[in-house]
């Protein structure tokens, strides 16, 4: 078996992007542990706005600079409903996003039916090349793994495309 290609880290795939760097996501819960004592916060109430901006600077900064270069930035969000806690979380998190760069969509799963999907989150830069961030069933971050096959990335923009015109941007998306 060919061991894999080292996946970049997000500051040199985005730093990379010229044009656009899209990033879809599927998933109801992420269990990223950077993330337990931001949640654990937002639940009791305690957190704030500048809480979170503490906690994103470093994103903040890197989506700022690229935005800044002139390339492209969105995210879009296919989410069960009702939602559950982590995607309310999620939604109070994206008007940082917003204020960084990005733009952020979200649709409702069942809105999402027909579309071809590939099988795990994406982020898709310049339409060539393909990060998967894979994760296990608790919602575990597992290894990553990148794509530079032109059908992959085809697969990826022609689905993002598809979930971003029927997706409503975050500031109408309702909870």
């Amino acid at each position: 078996m060919t061991p894999k290609a080292p996946v970049p880290s997000f500051d040199e795939l985005l730093s990379s992007a010229t044009r656009s760097a899209l990033h879809l996501e599927m998933r109801d819960v992420y269990a990223v542990a950077e993330e337990e004592e931001e949640m654990r916060l937002w639940r009791s109430g305690e957190w704030t706005l500048d809480d979170g901006r503490k906690a994103l600077a470093g994103w903040m900064d890197l989506v700022e600079s690229i935005t800044k270069r002139g390339v492209s930035v969105r995210r879009a969000r296919i989410v069960s409903t009702p939602v559950t806690d982590y995607v309310r979380y999620e939604h109070a998190l994206s008007p940082l996003n917003l204020q960084a760069g990005e733009e952020v969509r979200w649709l409702p799963r069942r809105e999402a039916l027909g579309i071809p999907l590939p099988a795990a989150d994406f982020w898709l830069i310049d339409e060539r090349l393909v990060r998967f961030n894979h994760f296990s069933g608790d919602g575990q971050a597992v290894d990553p793994e990148m794509s530079e096959d032109p059908a992959v990335a085809a697969l990826c923009a022609s689905a993002f495309a598809a979930v971003w015109d029927r997706a409503t941007p975050h500031g109408e998306f309702p909870l």
